[in-house]
């Protein structure tokens, strides 16, 4: 008993201990992530013209091949991911052709440091995306890049041990699109993209998508790309998933019968680019419906 005694203002300073690194930790991360959404940075993405995106990103329900029609509104929501990342979203839904645009601004971003205005021609931009120069085009421009300057992201990736590795967003709102300024005479926009976007990048921690072939894929075949960047985020040559998570990351609300026909429409879209070998809908050791793909050799 004595000894418990004695022992005791020892460890209760050792927990005091602990608990001030704690929030050291804290005050420092925080601190990091303030200096680095105020410091203008360059991002170089080697061996890539355009379809550099973000794992966590890609693996989340963030962008999803959404329905036509009145898009949901999300606020502070936490958006569907895998365990290691925790990530809440402000703004409307975002579908495939947002993230289309977002990869094209990171591209035409590269000659730049983030953090500065970076002049944008639309025709060329919408060249870019294998899409006509009308009026309705233009018109859904406009929409989407208002899309991205409004939605606010917070994300968090997380360790093994559950700690925290980096986050975004927390200190400072962290916008797809930090400023936006379109100019009627010249019909050009200019647009700033935040400095943080670095950090979701490092570490190789992004994807490389096959653009000529995502450019490929048909119209209505959204699920379809929403594929091709959740593979992208592997090497294994085999990749399975739980058809009930794929169904929540793509925000699909109708019956579990039409997801699986839309899913396999998907899988022979992208079967048919050949950016897969094989795909089907098989049960799991587990008796659990899951979708199981095979790359291509070379992927």
């Amino acid at each position: 008993m004595a000894d418990e005694k004695d022992n005791a203002p020892r460890r209760k300073t050792l927990a005091d201990m602990l608990e001030i690194t704690k929030q050291r930790a804290v005050i420092g991360n925080e601190a990091a992530e303030q200096k680095a959404a105020e410091t203008p940075r360059q991002m170089f993405l080697p061996g890539f013209d355009i379809g550099a995106f973000p794992n966590h990103l890609n693996r989340s329900s963030f962008i999803a091949p959404i329905a036509r029609g009145k898009r949901k509104r999300h606020q502070q929501t936490e958006m569907v991911t895998r365990k290691d990342c925790v990530l809440e979203y402000t703004g409307e839904q975002l579908d495939e052709a947002d993230g289309d645009l977002i990869m094209a601004l990171i591209a035409f971003a590269q000659a730049y440091q983030l953090g500065t205005p970076v002049p944008l021609n639309r025709a060329e931009l919408l060249r870019k995306l294998k899409r006509g120069t009308g009026k309705s085009q233009y018109d859904w421009l406009y929409k989407s890049m208002k899309r991205l300057r409004e939605g606010v992201l917070f994300l968090e990736a997380r360790k093994p041990d559950g700690s925290t590795r980096y986050s975004v967003g927390k200190m400072q709102s962290f916008n797809v699109l930090k400023d936006l300024d379109y100019d009627g005479a010249s019909e050009a926009y200019s647009f700033v993209l935040d400095p943080r976007w670095v950090v979701m990048f490092g570490n190789r921690e992004y994807s490389l998508i096959d653009w000529d072939k995502r450019m490929q894929i048909g119209r209505g075949q959204d699920m379809a790309k929403t594929l091709q960047r959740l593979l992208a985020t592997s090497a294994d040559s085999v990749q399975r998933y739980a058809l009930d998570w794929l169904k929540e990351k793509m925000e699909y609300a109708s019956p579990i019968r039409k997801y699986r026909e839309a899913l396999q429409a998907a899988v022979h879209e992208l079967e048919r680019l050949e950016i897969i070998a094989k795909g089907s809908i098989e049960n799991s050791t587990k008796g659990k419906s899951q979708l199981v793909v095979w790359l291509q050799p070379s992927a």
